[in-house]
């Protein structure tokens, strides 16, 4: 078996972004050739990934880019296990890649868009990096006009669709979406599930105890009333100017709003919860095993 020089390693770890053992043990495995490791690692990498991918990424980044016409927009989720890595150069140029795709191809189905030489960037970046990391959803907004805002931060992001008004307006109320986090456009755009639900909560509420039916449902009513308000866009006092309604600032721009899309990063993904003193008991009780 050749020697393997350090400067073959320093090689190999530059090309990959791979420690310096596993370069190390690459290269001893085909004697000193930087290409056949390469190529071995390239192909162990799809391994790699499948061990990390039961771990959860809930963290990342969310990423919109819209056209030159505003006549669509993309707006995408991609997600790490840390935040460390979701500020990594590699990472956020693969979220770009990704998003670029997606609204080139108009494509929401992340399977689909992934198949080929995307997944194949995604398992060399799990391989580079050690963390798990996803494409997670994709929205695409089309027809009248859209806008999108990104925060500063990239972990919430949204894009609104506009009947009339123009670019400005449309990004003013997707930052206003990204905000305030608005459930629906509308009051009776509410899903009466969940309307159903605030119902049963505000019926259980102390105050409502002992009192007459028909004041219960006056006190009631009020509060849906409120609830709707509160979560309809249209009815939100605009956050740059709380005078106005988003709603009344839309009609007198001559404009009316159709839907918006928004993501935060992470929203509704269980966290692993771990307990890392009893981890490290177990992993101690089981050496002495």
């Amino acid at each position: 078996m050749a020697a393997i020089s350090a400067s073959l390693v320093k090689e190999l770890r530059e090309r990959t972004g791979l420690g310096m053992m596993e370069c190390k043990k690459a290269l001893a495995e085909v004697d000193g050739d930087v290409e056949l490791a390469i190529e071995n690692l390239r192909k162990a990498s799809g391994l790699k990934a499948s061990k990390k991918a039961g771990r959860t990424a809930a963290d990342g980044v969310v990423s919109a880019k819209v056209a030159d016409d505003n006549s669509y927009a993309v707006v995408v989720e991609v997600n790490s296990e840390t935040d460390f890595v979701a500020r990594d150069e590699g990472f956020l140029a693969f979220v770009a890649s990704v998003t670029d795709k997606a609204f080139a191809d108009k494509q929401t189905d992340v399977a689909a868009l992934m198949d080929g030489e995307l997944e194949s960037a995604r398992e060399a970046l799990v391989q580079k990096i050690g963390e798990n990391i996803g494409v997670r959803r994709i929205s695409l907004v089309e027809g009248g006009l859209v806008d999108v805002y990104v925060h500063s931060n990239n972990r919430i992001a949204s894009a609104v669709k506009l009947e009339g008004g123009n670019a400005e307006l449309a990004r003013d109320i997707a930052m206003h979406v990204a905000a305030v986090n608005p459930q629906v456009v509308k009051p009776e755009d509410m899903p009466s599930d969940i309307v159903e639900k605030e119902k049963d909560i505000i019926k259980a509420q102390p105050d409502m105890e002992g009192k007459p039916a028909e004041i219960v449902e006056k006190m009631m009513m009020g509060r849906i009333n409120k609830f709707l308000k509160e979560g309809s866009l249209n009815e939100q006092p605009f956050v740059k100017n709380p005078e106005l309604t988003v709603g009344k600032l839309a009609k007198e721009a001559g404009a009316s709003i159709d839907s918006f899309v928004r993501f935060e990063v992470g929203e509704g993904i269980e966290k692993d919860e771990t307990d890392f003193a009893a981890e490290v008991a177990a992993q101690v009780a089981a050496s002495k095993g």
